[in-house]
Formats: structure tokens, C-alpha cells, sequence
């Protein structure tokens, strides 16, 4: 009897600790492995959802979704993509087959992506929500103004893994020493070092950063200092307020990517940037595994009138 206990005990045990695949998941703390036995971050991911960046003063002080809420929210997120006649004296806009936000909350029904600070609100500092103010505000006055999205340079660390309107996929593309980061946004490839390199000397200032990685267990972790003080933290109107605010040479980045289960990365960023915010904040944006996605050519600049049309009108206006 007793031995026969014994085994039953070592036969629980033996289920909830070994590592297994259930319903399809790979169980934390098991990921997949590269043949140079890394974690297998590879493949096609989505990062679309209608959850806010910032928690909306409707659901202050509620940091997680009840499912009613949730639903009301989706539903809303349905109502929002039917196509409407544009307003009188409006030339329009894309229609929504071009759109691709989400539908759906993140899976966590956090009430926004930012999760710290606790009230899931960005600590700006006032001259900084001032700058953004001012530059949109003379967006057609000189080029550099405008956002650096409008001008196809870059969406930003991290701001080009802030979800937008549409073209919301990465590819993760693992080789010995390197992982590489394609945006389908502006077509950006992201090469990271994971070889123990250290950054490059501070007087090297690069749009995005210079990015080195490494390896914490199963996270990915990537370490992105030497901004040239000349971008914003978020170019789409999807990132809310935060849209314009500049990004200071001292900023300081820090992104963590984990692979949580066979359809899934957590993806968390903490931002410092003592020049433009009270205190430094976190975020966490889910990555989906979507291997049916295609990303095409992003070509930005190909015959993009935007600009030009925009500073004549500008010149126009100061004319009158």
C-alpha cells in the first residue's frame, strides 16, 4: 500500500512539473531552442489590439477589465470600423479595408498597456508636453517639426513596437550573435548584437539608439542608449497624448522579450528619460504569433506628396 501510494505521489508530481506541451501551448518556461540553444523567438508576429496605451480617464483607478467591460470595449472597437461618408468640406480618408487596429483587448485585460506607473498614466514633465504642442502646432512651417514617421525616417525605440492603425507585424529572425527585428512599418531592420559587445562610444548618437542584447534565462533583453536627441517617442496617433513628445540624448531604454507559451511573447519596455519624464515608466505589448502574415514593401517616400503639399500650404497660409 504504501509503495503504491509512493508512486502515485512521484506520478502528480511528475505532471505538474515536467515540461509539456498542453492544448497546444508550450508551458512557461519551456521555449522552443535555436540550434545554437537559444530561445526561439522566430517567426511572424502581431501586436494589434484596441487596448489604449495610456488608461483613459474612464477607467481611472480600474486597472483591469471586467468581461463586460471588455465587451462594451470591443464592441465599441467593431462600431468604430465601419466605413463613414466623410464630413462636409472633407476630402476623406482611407477607407477601413486599409486599417487594421484590432479588434480585441489584450489577453491580460489590462486597462492600458502602460502598467507602471500603477495609474497607467506616462509621467511627462510639462516642458516636454509643451514641445509636442509647438511643433504640431507649426507642423507646416519647416520639416523639422513634422513627425519622423511623416518624413519616413523611423517610428522610434520603442515607439515602433507601439501598435497603430495598421501594419502591425514583426519578424523575429534568429542567427548565431544576432537577432533581427523586421518592422513592417517603414520597413526597418533592427540588427541586435547578443555577443557581449559593449555599446558604442558615447560620441556615436544614431536615430534609434545603439542597441545591444542579451540573454537572462528564456528573455531576450535589449539595451538601447545613444539617442541623437532629434526623435519622438511615439509617431501615431494610436500612442494618444505621448504622440510628439521628444526623446532627449539621455534617453534610455530597456526591452525584455519573453516567449510565455507557443502563440505568445510578452514584450515589456521601460523607458528613462530624466529630460522628458518625472520618473521612468513600463509598458507590456503582447506579440502574436500570426505565421500566415505577409509583410510587404513599405515604400514610404515613393511618390509621397504629403510634405511638399503641406509646407506650400503652409507658405500659402503665411501669404494672406
Amino acid at each position: 500500500m504504501g509503495n503504491r501510494f509512493f508512486v502515485v505521489i512521484m506520478m502528480i508530481l511528475i505532471t505538474l512539473l515536467a515540461p509539456s506541451v498542453v492544448a497546444g501551448q508550450t508551458r512557461i518556461g519551456t521555449p522552443p531552442r535555436t540550434p545554437d540553444g537559444k530561445p526561439d523567438l522566430q517567426g511572424m508576429w502581431t501586436n494589434n489590439t484596441i487596448t489604449p496605451l495610456e488608461r483613459t480617464a474612464e477607467l481611472a483607478g480600474n486597472e483591469f477589465l471586467s468581461d463586460k467591460e471588455a465587451a462594451d470595449l470591443e464592441a465599441r472597437g467593431a462600431e468604430n470600423r465601419v466605413d463613414r461618408a466623410p464630413r462636409a468640406g472633407d476630402t476623406g480618408t482611407y477607407n477601413q479595408f486599409w486599417s487594421d487596429p484590432g479588434t480585441r483587448v489584450v489577453k491580460t485585460r489590462r486597462t492600458s498597456l502602460v502598467f507602471d506607473p500603477p495609474d497607467g498614466r506616462i509621467p511627462l514633465k510639462p516642458e516636454a508636453e509643451a514641445k509636442r504642442d509647438y511643433d504640431l502646432e507649426h507642423n507646416a512651417d519647416s520639416y523639422e517639426y513634422m513627425s519622423l514617421w511623416d518624413r519616413c525616417i523611423t517610428r522610434g525605440v520603442p515607439g515602433g513596437m507601439i501598435p497603430a492603425g495598421y501594419n502591425n507585424a514583426y519578424q523575429i529572425i534568429q542567427t548565431p550573435g544576432y537577432v533581427t527585428i523586421l518592422y513592417e512599418m517603414i520597413h526597418e531592420a533592427r540588427v541586435i548584437p547578443v555577443d557581449g559587445r559593449p555599446h558604442a562610444p558615447s560620441s556615436v548618437r544614431l536615430w534609434n539608439g545603439d542597441s545591444v542584447g542579451r540573454w537572462e534565462g528564456n528573455t531576450l533583453v535589449i539595451d538601447t542608449t545613444n539617442f541623437n536627441g532629434k526623435g519622438w517617442i511615439a509617431t501615431s496617433a494610436a500612442a494618444g497624448r505621448i504622440k510628439g513628445i521628444p526623446q532627449s540624448e539621455a534617453a534610455h531604454v530597456v526591452e525584455r522579450l519573453t516567449r510565455i507559451d507557443a502563440d505568445t511573447i510578452d514584450y515589456e519596455v521601460t523607458v528613462e528619460d530624466p529630460k522628458v519624464y518625472t520618473r521612468p515608466w513600463k509598458a507590456s505589448i503582447p506579440l502574436n504569433s500570426d505565421p500566415d502574415y505577409q509583410i510587404f514593401e513599405y515604400a514610404c517616400h515613393e511618390g509621397n506628396q504629403a510634405l511638399p503639399n503641406i509646407l506650400t500650404g503652409g507658405r500659402a497660409r503665411d501669404s494672406q
